[in-house]
């Protein structure tokens, strides 16, 4: 059985292109670019609680390091280093062959440096810990919405959660619907280009990782503020899924997995977020407006502009 640094060495060890010293020492030694902020995030991925224990190895590779750029993608910053730690049941060398693939196919991809980690045995856990830059003062937060502003999010979110309803047996899928959210399920794409391209016109952003009611939610609480959400105007693509309805408009406003970008932007600015969705090719839908009132109230309005019943607005790790 080889060794954990047999291990490292075989599946983890890989030239790097912005990093002065990478894996094989104690420590690996960054140089940020002139006039830089850093921005450190790290997402945590357990078995049984973030995927499903017979996850495929190759795919859970790509998530586990896709989800963590997904939230620097939300603060605007350029992805440039990573950083793994797990604990494994097992020395599998082939469930680890193929998680390194994913997780490697993920970074270059993105054009991210793997500098290091750690492995222990242990219940599955996967642990990895991103680095970003961005230009001083230039991080999005969720704290910069003002009173005005609409809210946009990106893609098709509620996929991902139909997808993984469906391997629930909670509801069944044709095979074209199906395909699309297991894609969205397994291999999220972070929107790290439209993070970039936020910088200066969003007020501020999240990445929907909880469910896009309970992500909306901290923007509010961060910013002071409330917020009318128009159902009708929300992308509709979990909602022809084929799916149970009442499910699907679950999966929609509270599934999460979804790794879109929520943000805010001032009304004026609808233009230049219209030309965006454009140029990136990527759907950007504008789905309510901000408002004075208590921090955190979110409305959610049907097509007469009546308040609608919300359920539960997200996962939470600890209810």
């Amino acid at each position: 059985m080889p060794s954990e640094f047999e291990l490292i060495a075989r599946h983890f060890t890989r030239p790097v292109r912005h990093t002065v010293l990478g894996v094989g020492d104690d420590g690996a030694v960054l140089r940020p670019a002139p006039g830089m902020d850093l921005v450190v995030t790290t997402d945590m991925l357990v078995a049984g609680t973030h995927f499903l224990p017979d996850a495929d190895a190759e795919a859970l590779g790509w998530k586990a390091l896709a989800v963590n750029l997904s939230d620097l993608a939300a603060m605007g910053a350029q992805p440039r280093w990573a950083v793994v730690a797990a604990s494994l049941p097992a020395a599998d060398e082939i469930w680890i062959a193929a998680f390194a693939r994913g997780f490697f196919a993920c970074a270059e991809a993105f054009e991210v440096d793997v500098i290091g980690g750690d492995t222990t045995r242990g219940p599955l856990n996967l642990a990895p810990t991103v680095i970003g830059e961005v230009p001083q003062g230039q991080a999005l937060t969720r704290a910069g919405a003002r009173s005005g502003d609409e809210l946009w999010v990106s893609g098709t979110p509620g996929l991902a959660a139909l997808g993984l309803a469906h391997r629930q047996g909670k509801v069944s899928l044709g095979e074209a619907a199906l395909a699309r959210c297991l894609a969205a399920l397994d291999r999220p794409q972070p929107r790290v280009g439209l993070g970039l391209a936020l910088r200066g016109l969003a007020s501020a952003a999240i990445d929907v990782s909880d469910g896009l009611l309970a992500d909306i939610g901290h923007i509010l609480e961060r910013s002071g503020l409330a917020a009318d959400i128009e159902f009708p105007g929300l992308p509709r693509a979990a909602l022809e899924a084929g799916a149970d309805a009442a499910i699907a408009q679950r999966c929609l406003l509270a599934g999460g997995d979804d790794y879109e970008l929520a943000f805010s932007a001032p009304a004026g600015r609808r233009p230049d977020i219209e030309a965006l969705s454009g140029r990136l090719g990527l759907p950007l839908t504008r789905i309510g407006r901000l408002r004075a009132g208590p921090a955190g109230e979110l409305i959610l309005r049907d097509d007469a502009g009546q308040p609608m019943p919300v359920g539960q607005r997200g996962f939470d790790h600890f209810a």
